[in-house]
């Protein structure tokens, strides 16, 4: 029975990200603000909902080293796989701003997080930091969208709907479906590994951060079908950014994060995959579909070295 729910979260992922993809393509056409940019909020907000849940959960119940896993796991699987797997179905085109801003905060934030994390512990103090530069990203990407005014080419012509209400509703219904099917998907995932004889570390190592990564894998594949490189990337980069910034500074506000589980080796893996997605981009104004392969082929290295050292 397990595997027939499996499918059925499968079928909720897919239609959610379609929902979310056209509500927010269609919103950022409507009120003026590209749509890399609400790739890189809204959305990047929204599918990173699931593991803002699992991390806090797991942060109020003193299990910091699911709270840490879950983002560091989640991060590696979003680049190795989900921007993977997106560019070898359309090349993705790689938008200037992603160059010069996005990815290298992205990068600034996973280089902060192994510095704090030195010590095996996030302090209240450090959570704080992260949320204020959060804060700081967010304004400066909502500032330059609205002084910028001209327009880039777009992949393909955005259908806007009839009414904004439209937009709001495709993305909370698409939020709620992706969330609802990620729960889903872990709950069952987990129930068959289980039965299978794995470990509760791997488990937590390959279910849940790649479960609470469905949605942005949902919502990406769905982006890079429609030919939008802006949200199959903003997406991912903006997930990435939210996943160290807001989920660990959060979980890291209600409760001190602390664990020496989870290693320097971790966090160096995570930087390495950020600058090899930067150096793919300042390579060419496209992610080809060779490079795609590389990074799906970076995060297999990465996962039999884990299981290898399970």
């Amino acid at each position: 029975m397990e595997i027939v729910w499996l499918l059925v979260s499968l079928v909720i992922l897919y239609y959610g990200a379609e929902g979310l993809v056209s509500g927010a393509a269609s919103l950022a056409k409507r009120i003026g603000i590209s749509p890399l940019v609400i790739g890189l909020t809204i959305v990047s907000i929204g599918t990173s909902m699931p593991e803002l849940v699992v991390s806090v959960k797991a942060a109020m119940s003193g299990q910091s080293a699911i709270s840490i896993g879950n983002v560091l796991g989640s991060n590696f699987f979003n680049i190795g796989i989900i921007l993977g797997m997106s560019a070898l179905i359309y090349p993705l085109a790689v938008k200037r701003q992603l160059l010069k801003l996005d990815v290298p905060v992205m990068i600034f934030a996973a280089l902060l997080f192994f510095l704090m994390f030195l010590d095996y512990k996030i302090s209240h103090v450090e959570a704080l930091i992260f949320i204020l530069l959060l804060l700081s990203y967010i304004s400066y990407l909502l500032f330059i969208s609205k002084k910028n005014t001209t327009v880039e080419e777009e992949e393909e012509e955005i259908k806007q709907t009839k009414h904004w209400a439209l937009d709001i509703l495709f993305i909370g219904v698409g939020l709620l479906a992706l969330v609802y099917g990620s729960d889903l998907l872990v709950v069952n995932a987990t129930l068959i590994a289980g039965r299978l004889g794995m470990s509760e570390a791997m488990i937590g190592l390959t279910i849940v951060a790649v479960g609470t990564s469905m949605p942005e894998l949902a919502t990406s594949v769905v982006a890079a079908i429609k030919k939008r490189s802006d949200i199959a990337i903003g997406n991912v980069v903006g997930s990435n950014i939210f996943n160290v910034l807001l989920i660990l500074g959060v979980a890291g506000l209600i409760q001190p994060i602390s664990t020496p589980e989870i290693n320097y080796v971790d966090g160096l893996f995570m930087i390495g995959i950020s600058l090899l997605l930067w150096l793919f981009m300042k390579a060419g104004s496209r992610i080809k579909r060779w490079q795609g392969a590389a990074f799906i082929a970076f995060y297999l290295i990465y996962f039999f070295i884990k299981i290898a050292a399970a």
